[in-house]
């Protein structure tokens, strides 16, 4: 019986992918459902339950590196274990650095709290309890944890830090029987770019990105499920992010390009 937890799991991919656990397991999971947003995850959870799976509902501000033990030690209270953790808890943000005010980058450490300090926290926490189930680790990056994108360093930073951390960790987890596998969508069809924040640190309500190829949340998380059941070391989503990390090394500025290209023509660049 896998316990599973899924960190921002009160939209997008993180409460897709528990639809998606639900249906796959029924009443043999526990869904362990952690954000900040308390009422969404009431809804994810009703939808999970209805879908035959048992859920757990943990509010929870992933910044904060007692509350990420609470939920690994209440989860392992409750479950008897700990068999799976998901770090998908995540922010976005869109600016051209020379359009940040000097007063406003605090907003940069915001992001690396929770996309990169969230997930130390909270595999930092489960750590024990994974090696004695011998789990899996997941880590929601993004292809701008593989390549810069331009409009997006801060959020390349974070996932770039993920990326570099949980490298490491899956060489230090090698003969532990812990998997860890590292996720790599693309645009993928959801409100993290809208929820985002913009040159003054505030929610942008748009995004910088053209979404008209955007991958659908359903087949994310199906690809992510797919890598985790398998203990793959990663998962790249799409063809352009498979191509543009080898580029990357062979053609650097033409993948420089491609970011570009990734952009709206008003979020680009003026020169």
């Amino acid at each position: 019986m896998p316990n599973i937890i899924i960190t921002g799991a009160s939209e997008g991919i993180g409460a897709e992918m528990a639809r998606q656990l639900a249906r796959r397991h029924g009443l043999q999971a526990m869904l362990v459902l952690a954000s900040r947003n308390a009422s969404r995850l009431q809804s994810v959870a009703a939808e999970c339950m209805a879908l035959g799976a048992r859920t757990l509902i943990m509010p929870t501000d992933v910044t904060q590196a007692d509350q990420c033990r609470h939920l690994v030690e209440t989860t392992v209270r409750e479950c008897g274990s700990l068999d799976i953790l998901i770090n998908n808890a995540g922010i976005s943000a869109h600016a051209l650095l020379d359009q940040v005010p000097v007063d406003k980058l605090s907003w940069y450490e915001d992001l690396m709290q929770v996309n990169f300090w969230g997930s130390v926290y909270c595999t930092h926490a489960a750590l024990p309890h994974l090696k004695q189930s011998h789990g899996r680790i997941v880590a929601v990056s993004s292809l701008a944890g593989l390549v810069g994108v331009p409009g997006r360093t801060a959020y390349s930073a974070s996932k770039f830090a993920m990326t570099g951390f949980f490298e490491a960790l899956r060489s230090e987890l090698k003969d532990s029987g812990v998997s860890v596998t590292l996720a790599y969508p693309g645009v993928v069809s959801t409100q993290i770019r809208t929820h985002g924040l913009n040159a003054q640190g505030e929610v942008a309500g748009v995004s910088g990105l053209r979404e008209e190829n955007a991958m659908s949340t359903q087949e994310c998380a199906r690809l992510i499920i797919y890598g985790m059941v398998r203990r793959k070391r990663e998962v790249v989503m799409t063809v352009k992010g498979k191509i543009g990390r080898w580029l990357k090394l062979l053609a650097p500025s033409l993948v420089d390009r491609m970011a570009m290209a990734a952009l709206k023509a008003d979020h680009r660049p003026q020169q």
